[in-house]
């Protein structure tokens, strides 16, 4: 029983923290933007960089929490959203000339949006007091915004490859980074256009069984 308590109140701590960090983020960046406007585009990554980086990184325990069942979730959709997550923050972190482009506003805004779907959803689930608006607005709305958020992914990428080659011609490695970063760059494009349509597709399928397993609950009462 102590053992079953302290698995809820650490899943329970977890969500709450990833909770407030992107509501403080998402309040950061649209106060930000109503104060100075465009200007505000500029110096997001500097503004909301670390507080999202931490909870990007932090968000890898959650591959560890369906693994071991505190969380009821699919793995393979959420590994995918997981490494897009991190591996994109890398190269934006990296790369200084990338961190004002607007398009890493537009990701962070809908990365948060994304995470505050999710977040008080499974913070309800976590109390047993989930309601069928938050379910079908977490498993539905979540799509097409995640969907949003790949093709954003994509752009930010694509911007990203001209910074690349003077990253990579002031490396002594004696393997030649001039080309292969870039290269590595290009192969990553198809790679998340595959990885977020089987992530749809998973997503589709996890909205059919929550839904469902909420109307034969609604049955049985």
């Amino acid at each position: 029983m102590s053992r079953l308590s302290f698995r809820l109140t650490y899943i329970f701590c977890y969500n709450l923290f990833q909770f407030c960090g992107h509501t403080w983020i998402l309040a950061n960046n649209i106060a930000r933007f109503l104060t100075f406007g465009q200007d505000a585009l500029a110096d997001t990554f500097y503004s909301v960089g670390f507080v999202m980086s931490l909870c990007q990184l932090l968000s890898i325990l959650e591959l560890f929490h369906i693994a071991d069942g505190i969380e009821k979730a699919r793995l393979l959709p959420r590994f995918v959203q997981v490494m897009e997550k991190n591996l994109l923050l890398i190269l934006v972190i990296m790369l200084e000339e990338i961190q004002s482009k607007p398009v890493v506003y537009v990701q962070f805004f809908l990365w948060n949006i994304l995470d505050l779907l999710r977040y008080p959803h499974e913070l309800l689930c976590v109390m047993q007091t989930p309601t069928i608006t938050m379910m079908w607005t977490r498993y539905t709305l979540w799509i097409p915004l995640y969907i949003l958020s790949a093709i954003n992914e994509g752009v930010t990428i694509y911007q990203a490859l001209p910074y690349t080659e003077p990253v990579a011609s002031h490396s002594s490695s004696p393997v030649s980074t001039h080309t292969l970063l870039p290269s590595v760059l290009m192969s990553c494009l198809p790679i998340l256009v595959l990885g977020a349509s089987v992530t749809v597709w998973q997503l589709l399928k996890e909205r059919q069984h929550h839904l469902e397993k909420w109307n034969k609950k609604m049955k049985r009462k």
